[in-house]
């Protein structure tokens, strides 16, 4: 890691010359004319959808008094404690409201947590979208999944300046995990702002394009007011490792198994190491198979486009690799993240008929755990050994490297763009905490730093900036029933029955004279143990019989006998329990 860094050095100072020798030539990017008039016509708002005191759902607006620009529109994946929830979006109630001034939407890359969202947020607003190639056909193929909405896509490369109104944006080249990831230079009445989006420092990328530092360079000397800056690994030291490490260490594997049938669980998403993997199963004569639906949907996007080159003759269907010695075979997965329904995760479980995983297979998980996911992740390992299989994984080998800057690069994008003021974005608060002490460690006053909230307005003219309020930023949560939010009645019924389970009684009455007909039935779940549970429901039912017999139940409109019966119901099992489950009346009339 200190050669690394000896080399990382020098490649910047390098880098940090031919800015300085190039800035006078340099194309300037235009300056917005200023339409506002009135109070504020030199203010520029920026509002937090999402993407700050948090991973994921990223989501910027930045605004004057005529015009609104949108970066990203993220998701994130729900916890525990959403059951039932495919996936989380942002609140977007405050563009809904402002959606005569929204201009445009700019994605700063394709990965979920920055394109996820717009599904639900193109079938409220009509709006241009804007990103590099590769991030618009992701979100074209995300769309076939909604055909009912239809968005303008224009495609935007490195250096292109969009003009919108008050707004000017210029995009800058970054390495990240995914091709076509930009930074955003956005030129406002109040100044420039440099939105980093999701980045690293690589100085040997696999596409060959590095982060443009001169840009960033040239953008400081000319002026920066404001830098929005990723956090994600601001409490990691040194530098990032080069992806085309990860390459070397995936050879060798390669040269390590030369018999056995091998496998390599990643992202879908990382175009640079399905590449490389892709690279290395032709030097070494295997036919590649794809199994996973992101991992299909994604490389036909990639090699339609032209991201990623292979001979498509070395492809083949999942359905025929029994038609293929184990030496002559590579399988390319999802699962890295040990995903319930993921193709890995079926193959570890013995319930992935098209794969069955034995003693001549390695299995390469190129990915690190999410937080979070650590757990999942380690079943899907541990399930591999117990199999037979060997696996090799981050902690044996250096088969993944982070697509998010390390403390010594977040440096030098502060060191290049010298902004005047500064806000951390993309992480926890204990990212963005961090990331402020690294920037007063640089220099910045406290006072010129700005930690934000989800709904945080924060308002910044040339030479102030201040948070002036909030606003409606919470959350949506998405699943086969369509939006839904948290307080939802849907979700506060699956919360009850995943924590406490249910009750439900079925009493028959007759309809003449509303008398009770033989014994109620009544049937749980979830709310005792099965060995106590015939005892239970037999006492339940006992004492439900007693009740109904009483003078002030007998002969109740069926109606209103439900509710009594519940009443009792949940009364009695609380008691019993100290649980309060859904419980269910049924009234037959005869």
């Amino acid at each position: 890691m200190e050669e690394q860094n000896k080399v990382a050095k020098k490649a910047f100072q390098n880098k940090a010359s031919q800015a300085t020798k190039k800035d006078a030539q340099a194309p300037k990017a235009p300056q917005p004319k200023t339409r506002v008039v009135g109070e504020g016509k030199n203010q520029v708002k920026i509002t937090f959808l999402g993407g700050v005191g948090e991973i994921g759902k990223n989501m910027t607006v930045f605004e004057t008094a005529n015009e609104m620009i949108v970066v990203d529109a993220g998701l994130a994946f729900p916890g525990d404690e959403f059951p039932g929830v495919d996936v989380i979006v942002p609140d977007i109630s405050y563009l809904v409201a402002n959606k005569r001034k929204l201009k445009a939407i700019i994605l700063t890359h394709g990965h979920e947590d920055h394109i996820g969202a717009l599904p639900y947020v193109l079938n409220e607003l009509h709006v241009p979208i804007y990103g590099t190639r590769l991030t618009l056909a992701l979100v074209e193929n995300k769309l076939k999944e909604h055909p009912k909405i239809k968005a303008k896509m224009v495609t935007v490369k490195p250096r292109n300046v969009l003009k919108l109104g008050d707004f000017a944006v210029e995009f800058i080249k970054v390495s990240h995990s995914i091709a076509g990831s930009l930074a955003l230079c956005i030129s406002t009445p109040a100044g420039n702002i440099i939105h980093t989006g999701d980045f690293k420092i690589d100085f040997q990328p696999i596409d060959g394009e590095m982060t443009d530092l001169i840009r960033f360079g040239e953008l400081g000397k000319r002026g920066v007011n404001l830098l929005l800056c990723e956090s994600t690994n601001v409490c990691r030291k040194g530098y990032s490792m080069s992806e085309s490490n990860v390459g070397r260490v995936l050879e060798e594997l390669f040269k390590k198994y030369p018999e056995k049938r091998l496998f390599v669980a990643t992202f879908a998403s990382n175009i640079h190491r399905l590449q490389q993997i892709l690279n290395l199963a032709e030097k070494y004569k295997r036919k590649v198979a794809f199994t996973g639906r992101s991992m299909i949907n994604v490389t036909e996007v990639a090699l339609k486009i032209g991201e990623i080159e292979f001979d498509k003759n070395n492809i083949i269907d999942i359905d025929r690799i029994d038609k293929y010695e184990d030496k002559e075979l590579l399988i390319v997965t999802t699962g890295s993240q040990g995903e319930s329904m993921a193709a890995l995760t079926r193959m570890a479980s013995n319930d992935f008929n098209k794969v069955k995983i034995g003693e001549n297979d390695c299995i390469i998980i190129s990915a690190s755990p999410i937080p979070g996911n650590e757990k999942s992740v380690y079943n899907v390992i541990n399930n591999l050994f117990k199999l037979g299989a060997d696996v090799i994984y981050d902690e044996l080998a250096d088969v993944h490297v982070s697509g998010h800057a390390c403390q010594e690069e977040i440096k030098t994008i502060h060191a290049l763009t010298k902004p005047k003021f500064f806000i951390p974005i993309h992480g926890e608060y204990r990212h963005l905490k961090q990331h402020k002490e690294l920037a007063m460690s640089m220099g910045m006053n406290a006072r010129d730093i700005v930690l934000a909230d989800l709904g945080s307005q924060i308002v910044m003219s040339p030479n102030s900036i201040r948070q002036t309020g909030f606003v409606k930023a919470g959350i949506r949560l998405v699943d086969g029933m369509g939006v839904g939010d948290v307080e939802s009645s849907v979700l506060k019924e699956r919360k009850q029955l995943s924590e406490d389970g249910f009750a439900i009684a079925v009493i028959n009455v007759g309809g003449d004279t509303g008398e009770v007909i033989g014994d109620p039935f009544v049937i749980t779940r979830g709310v005792v143990y099965n060995d106590e549970a015939d005892a239970f429901v037999s006492d339940l039912k006992t004492n439900l019989s007693v009740f109904m017999k009483t003078p002030d139940v007998k002969g109740t409109e069926p109606s209103l006998l439900k509710n009594e019966v519940r009443k009792f119901m949940s009364s009695f099992i609380f008691k019993r329990t100290k649980r309060r489950p859904m419980t269910l009346a049924i009234v037959l009339v005869d």
